[in-house]
């Protein structure tokens, strides 16, 4: 196993270029969800901060309202009326007055109108009006003498309807039509309305799919003819203007690099408006406000303050159910058209500007790619917690710069896409990496649930980050532990009573092992080799696998009372099993070790050699456990007495060696004898005074501590030769350790 961290496949970076790569062509592509993103994230802009109603702007609606209609009678109004409508408005010196009702019949209050719809024997009788002027002829020369505009109705339906323009167009740069919104045909006013009409534009509103109006076309087009809307005739007749100066790609002062990309630019006498390629603008709308209304019966019966009118733009509508089609914007559910009407012109007239940039596409696209790598890629090297951090960053980030964006610059840039893009992403890293988490985690609990303590491989699930596998140095304390007379007991034993003897024997020293924090290396048939200090830290490791032993060796007696009680019952013999434990620490390499093929989490060096002598020079020496002095010297407190001095075979310095007397089983009175002598004899023994040496070995062993027995025998028989050996100057006392 590598060290534990996300380990990505060599899919994982192609599979989350496809996917940024299929976001960015969806969204090229635009479908009808994405387009609904936008919209909703450009509405939510408008309801954040909404535009407030100003009563100084020069925008008023008379309103055709329930009690104006109950006043002068059902809709249509007889057209003298409506004259006297616009007698008052231009009275008041009104800069235009725009209607948005369509005047597409005659007056059917008209003397001849009545007349055509009477029975001819009843028509007969009536006199003959000569000379008379009809209702409409009356409103056409009230039109003709004020500022006034009338609606034209662009349809999807073919037709012959004429239209005169009333104002001509120049053009700057490429040509604009092939730019403009197409319609086939067109229901306009009485001929003689339209002419005498000082403006003339389409009243259409243009909702999105979901039926909320947020943009405005200026323009559109009626076969090759360019039809300017309703709002555009208003600024241009208020003004006096004549003439519509229409700029597009490729003009001075546009940048297009060559290519015909639309408008850019409109000039309606000294306003300056900045479109889209279709020479339309986005609205920045307010909510509906009574206070833009003036009741249309208070017009006609002069009650209504000249301020409200002089120099203004009059829109000319209704708000009555049943008279008009509500439309909703971005604030309102449903508004008058009317209203929009006059909130476009507001925007217009406030220098307000609302932009969707040619760039803001790039920008998202360009998004969407850097960010979701720098999400994947960092989700993939992050904590959860980090990771999680990270994502939810780049989502306030990405939503923050489009309403600062919107607040500070009025420019429109998307954060919903980029966001369900990263959102997306983000869920299927996270499962991706939680599938890679988790398959790290059983290859974890495979490879070390065998020699780990199950708390501590949880641990090393945990904080994976406290785990390097792969070869490294560390220092370890080291434990060989061996069965003293394995073969013959294994010589009594069939095959099946051998392995279920293994089984009791290994299991409760191992679980004191993993219970100490220490790994288990490997079984060597009745042996073990462990140590502590890896795969993760274990500070006090010398105390732990000191405490192990002396626990290992006390779980030794009670195995013991165990089998013999199986092998009295069996009627079988049984002698006592006895283990040897070497104990040693120093820097070894440990790491997952083997071939290609097989290879395990194992320790190799020196000190793991030294470790296996001193296992064996147990059996030497009689005793339990031997515990070399760069343990001891790692625990100042651990009672130990010092056993000998030796020189293992490849080395060149030679290492003191103790024995933990908590194996001993003396009282503490006979270890308090002991230690004085066996000091002297050990000093005399390394001044090669073989004498006193010897003479010491017998005060020792009657000190009464029995386990040191074969360690003195050993001693005993050791002198002899060494008084014939013809040892060097400066021997200090090592004895040589040839074999193991």
């Amino acid at each position: 196993m590598r060290p534990f961290k996300t380990r990505l496949s060599a899919f994982y970076l192609p599979l989350v270029c496809g996917f940024l790569t299929l976001a960015v062509l969806v969204r090229q592509a635009d479908p009808f969800l994405v387009q609904a993103l936008r919209l909703i994230a450009f509405d939510s802009y408008q309801r954040l901060a909404p535009q407030p109603y100003d009563p100084d702007l020069p925008v008023r609606i008379v309103d055709i309202d329930t009690e104006s209609i109950a006043q002068f009678g059902q809709w249509p109004w007889p057209r003298t009326i409506m004259r006297d409508l616009v007698l008052r408005l231009a009275e008041r010196k009104a800069a235009a007055i725009v209607f948005n009702v369509l005047f597409a019949e005659p007056d059917r209050t008209s003397f001849e109108e009545v007349v055509k719809r009477l029975p001819p024997d009843q028509a007969s009788r009536l006199p003959v009006v000569a000379d008379s002027a009809s209702n409409d002829e009356l409103f056409a020369e009230t039109l003709k003498a004020a500022p006034s505009v009338l609606p034209i109705i662009l349809t999807d339906q073919p037709s012959a309807a004429p239209f005169a323009p009333k104002a001509g167009f120049v053009f700057a740069g490429d040509d604009p039509k092939p730019f403009l919104r197409p319609f086939p045909g067109a229901q306009s006013n009485l001929p003689l309305l339209d002419d005498a009409a000082k403006g003339i534009g389409a009243t259409n509103l243009f909702p999105n799919r979901d039926g909320v109006v947020r943009r405005m076309p200026l323009f559109v087009r009626l076969g090759d003819q360019i039809i300017p809307s309703l709002v555009a005739e208003a600024l241009r007749v208020a003004q006096g203007a004549s003439t519509y100066i229409l700029k597009s790609s490729n003009a001075s002062g546009e940048t297009a690099f060559g290519q015909s990309t639309g408008l850019n630019h409109v000039r309606i006498g000294k306003i300056e408006i900045a479109t889209d390629a279709e020479g339309a603008l986005m609205v920045k709308f307010r909510q509906g406000n009574p206070s833009a209304f003036i009741p249309a019966w208070k017009l006609i019966a002069g009650e209504v303050d000249e301020s409200q009118i002089t120099g203004k733009i009059i829109l000319v509508g209704s708000s009555t159910p049943g008279l008009l089609d509500l439309l909703a914007t971005p604030l309102d559910e449903a508004i008058p058209g009317v209203e929009i009407q006059a909130q476009v012109l507001e925007h217009i007239l406030a220098g307000r500007r609302l932009t969707r940039p040619d760039y803001a596409l790039a920008i998202e696209q360009l998004l969407i790619v850097a960010l979701g790598l720098l999400m994947a890629l960092g989700e993939s090297r992050l904590s959860p917690g980090h990771a999680a951090g990270l994502g939810a960053l780049l989502l306030v980030l990405v939503n923050l710069g489009g309403w600062i964006s919107y607040r500070y610059w009025n420019l429109l840039f998307d954060p919903y896409y980029p966001s369900l893009v990263l959102l997306l992403l983000t869920a299927g890293v996270t499962f991706y990496i939680y599938r890679q988490v988790e398959t790290q985690r059983g290859e974890i609990r495979s490879a070390f649930g065998r020699y780990l303590a199950p708390a501590v491989v949880e641990e090393i699930i945990a904080s994976p980050h406290k785990l390097e596998l792969g070869g490294e140095v560390r220092e370890l304390t080291l434990m060989f532990c061996d069965v003293r007379n394995f073969t013959s007991i294994s010589e009594r034993l069939t095959a099946s009573e051998l392995t279920t003897f293994i089984q009791e024997l290994l299991t409760p020293l191992s679980d004191i092992i993993l219970r100490e924090r220490g790994t288990i290396d490997k079984y060597m048939g009745d042996a073990i080799m462990a140590f502590w200090n890896a795969p993760l830290d274990v500070s006090d490791h010398p105390q732990r696998a000191c405490r192990s032993a002396i626990e290992m060796v006390g779980k030794m007696a009670e195995l013991n009372r165990h089998w013999r009680d199986q092998a009295r019952a069996a009627g079988r013999p049984f002698d006592d099993i006895r283990i040897g434990i070497g104990v040693n620490s120093g820097d070894c390499c440990v790491g997952n070790l083997g071939s290609e093929q097989r290879f395990d989490y194992s320790a190799i060096g020196d000190e793991v050699n030294v470790t296996s002598r001193l296992e064996g020079l147990t059996k030497i020496y009689g005793l339990s456990a031997v515990v070399g002095e760069a343990t001891v010297s790692r625990c100042p407190g651990l009672a130990t007495l010092e056993l000998d001095l030796i020189q293992v075979k490849g080395r060149a310095r030679p290492i003191r060696i103790f024995t933990l007397t908590d194996l001993l089983d003396c009282s503490d009175a006979a270890l308090a004898r002991l230690r004085p002598l066996h000091e002297e004899f050990l000093r005399a023994y390394r001044a090669r005074n073989w004498d006193e040496t010897e003479a010491l070995i017998g005060p020792c062993r009657k000190a009464g501590v029995v386990a040191l027995d074969a360690y003195y025998a050993a001693f005993a028989a050791r002198i002899p030769t060494l008084r014939g050996a013809a040892l060097d100057i400066d021997w200090d006392g090592a004895y040589a350790m040839n074999v193991k």
